[in-house]
């Protein structure tokens, strides 16, 4: 008489993943997953799920990027530093998405820091580009200090669920109503695509952003608001620079930098995965952006770290209707990151081309389901639904103060509301 070992179920959720309510996945004896918790990438890879990678890319590039250029071009940059940075942003993207969504069977995005690069637009001027460069290695040596030593995740342990929601909500809220917005100057475009995305979710949901995506450039090219100017095509050529330290630039350039990239950009990074079921890594994911970052820093990458609106493309129920297959967004942003990147600044003309409120349109529908998960997430709890509505509202407001943006503010806020609402009540007042 013979036994055999039960083969696991295909569709065992992956170590990453816990969706409310529900238990985690066997893990074996010495910790390490269970077999067959961890599918092939081919068997779980979907339409859906690589174009909600690209569109995260096109996302990037129609609208992030431009900040780079400008900072570029404020610090003086000649063509050749330029191309260098591009290269350097994208193929840091790129490799970390691939390489960590793998690892973690999560759809983890990431980017280069928009808020380090707008910093960079006002300060890279009074700066030699080598001194930029020094400061940005030493950004990358911080954040993977404080990546590896779990000192950033505890600190974001202890933020609320509600809150969390609250502020993806709040992140995600001007790109829905962007879709909006953009009727008024290209009724044609956004218009087309939510109608393509309304008519596709009713019969064809799964590819409901990809009838989206090619309504909304048929519209354009009809309505001749394609711009797309191709003169050639050629490979990105790395240029190293040999970094300078110096006081002023680590205080100008590289403090903001790692306050901004922490609190701006891994803050919300994180909350998107958490707010979306999946359990990360902090330790993992900041400390690999980090040394990504400071490895490529020679080459013109200013910081790589995760990503918040992209990510919320790839992790919601539009890249695929099972959260533990959608980790093949995370593998497809980061070939088309890798694809593009090659080419340094040469393809990038082909998302400057492209309409600002076809980009408006499609990002908002494509997010429209990581912005109902989030306002969920938010008043599920009655007593935190007033600290989620101030992080809501501070976090949607747009506001900036001291270099860092609104995401972080409404955390702030959001915690403070939360420690005077339940926190330091007096038990009587709890009880009434």
């Amino acid at each position: 008489m013979s036994s055999k070992t039960p083969t696991p179920h295909p569709d065992a959720a992956p170590p990453g993943f816990a969706p409310p309510e529900r238990a985690k996945p066997a893990e074996a004896a010495n910790g390490s997953p269970a077999p067959g918790a961890r599918p092939g990438l081919f068997r779980d890879a979907s339409l859906s799920a690589v174009l909600a990678g690209f569109v995260a890319v096109v996302v990037s590039y129609s609208g992030p990027l431009v900040i780079v250029l400008a900072a570029a071009s404020a610090g003086h940059l000649n063509t050749a530093q330029t191309s260098s940075w591009v290269w350097a942003i994208s193929i840091g993207s790129g490799l970390t998405c691939i390489a960590l969504s793998l690892r973690t069977k999560m759809p983890v995005i990431t980017a280069w820091s928009t808020p380090g690069a707008a910093l960079l637009v006002t300060s890279l001027g009074a700066y030699s580009y080598a001194e930029a460069i020094g400061a940005f290695i030493v950004t990358g040596l911080v954040i993977t200090l404080v990546g590896l030593t779990g000192v950033f995740g505890w600190l974001m342990r202890q933020v609320p669920t509600a809150v969390v929601s609250a502020m993806l909500a709040g992140i995600l809220f001007s790109f829905g109503t962007g879709v909006f917005t953009s009727l008024k100057t290209a009724p044609l475009i956004a218009g087309s695509v939510l109608l393509a995305y309304l008519l596709a979710k009713r019969w064809l949901p799964r590819y409901a952003v990809l009838v989206a995506l090619a309504a909304g450039v048929a519209a354009s090219a009809v309505s001749s608001r394609l711009d797309i100017h191709l003169d050639r095509i050629e490979l990105a050529k790395p240029v190293l620079t040999t970094p300078e330290f110096s006081l002023a630039s680590l205080i100008g350039i590289a403090v903001p930098m790692i306050l901004a990239t922490l609190a701006s950009q891994n803050a919300p990074g994180m909350a998107v995965l958490t707010a979306s079921g999946y359990q990360p890594k902090d330790r993992l994911l900041i400390g690999s952006t980090g040394l990504v970052s400071t490895a490529l820093a020679p080459f013109g990458s200013h910081a790589i770290n995760l990503a918040a609106i992209t990510a919320a493309i790839c992790t919601g129920p539009e890249s695929h209707r099972d959260p533990r297959r959608r980790y093949v967004a995370g593998v497809s942003c980061g070939a088309f990151y890798l694809l593009i990147g090659a080419f340094g600044s040469t393809l990038v003309v082909l998302f400057a081309g492209l309409p600002k409120e076809l980009v408006a349109a499609v990002a908002g529908v494509a997010l429209l389901g990581a912005l109902a998960g989030g306002l969920t997430g938010a008043v599920k709890e009655e007593k935190d639904r007033e600290a989620a509505l101030i992080t809501f509202l501070a976090t949607a407001s747009g506001l900036t103060l001291f270099g860092i943006g609104s995401a972080f503010w409404g955390l702030l806020f959001g915690v403070i509301a939360h420690l005077v609402l339940t926190r330091f009540r007096k038990p009587t007042e709890a009880a009434t």
